[in-house]
């Protein structure tokens, strides 16, 4: 039988309960592991969204979304959140145009004490005797300043991808903000750093990230001391 995403999130929010029930961090992490059986998959399966193999110097431009509040987020927040965030950015930059990845993963298991509401429940149930829940989905621990969506593209759809974030905020719980980044895509340089770097030959790119050469070794084996020794002369 086939569910659509806003089904499936009725039929969460039916034998789940409202996400406002398990917003608050409240105990401690609570994996699957071989304790805790019987978890059901996450809503969300996909977390990185476009061109994923884009080099580091195809998409220089970077907005992240920064959540501001200690709260649990349901996978199916966060799937929502990624379709949301993707299609925006396929309509109106166009499907090759960004990447797009989701930055917390759902471990955090949420259990459900059932209650039955049949006809002659109350005596075959035991109420709060017994109260510990089975496990009934899955959440991710997010912190004050945690990024939860990243997408980096051409500084010319700058504006479509701080617009698709604010889409995205709406299926979050709490509050959120978007924060335009200074680095250089995915990486943790600067984006004049990196321009300068690579004019030296001192950044090797390494997918979506990059990685700075150092200045040890052989100069046979490294660019960087080249341009060093051009510097001097």
């Amino acid at each position: 039988m086939y569910f659509s995403l806003s089904s499936e999130l009725i039929f969460v929010s039916l034998f789940l309960g409202p996400a406002r029930c398990y917003r608050q961090i409240k105990n401690k992490p609570y994996p699957k592991s071989r304790y805790c059986r019987g978890v059901p998959d996450p809503k969300i399966r996909i977390y990185d969204v476009g061109m994923k193999k884009k080099g580091v110097d195809e998409f220089p431009f970077c907005v992240h979304l920064v959540s501001w509040e200690k709260e649990n987020v349901s996978s199916e927040a966060l799937e929502a959140a990624r379709i949301a965030c993707n299609k925006y950015m396929a309509k109106f930059a166009g499907k090759d145009a960004f990447h797009l990845r989701v930055r917390v993963h759902p471990f955090h298991v949420l259990r459900i004490n059932k209650m039955l509401s049949c006809a002659g429940a109350d005596r075959l149930q035991t109420g709060m005797r017994g109260a510990f829940g089975k496990p009934q989905g899955t959440c991710a621990r997010v912190d004050i300043g945690q990024v939860l969506l990243s997408v980096r593209c051409k500084d010319s759809n700058s504006a479509n991808a701080q617009e698709a974030l604010r889409r995205a905020k709406f299926k979050f719980p709490g509050r959120q903000k978007i924060i335009v980044s200074r680095k250089w895509g995915f990486t943790k340089y600067s984006r004049a750093d990196y321009l300068k770097w690579k004019s030296e030959n001192r950044i090797m790119p390494d997918g979506v990230n990059a990685k700075l050469l150092g200045c040890h070794g052989p100069l046979a084996n490294r660019q960087p001391g080249r341009a060093f020794l051009d510097a001097v002369a």
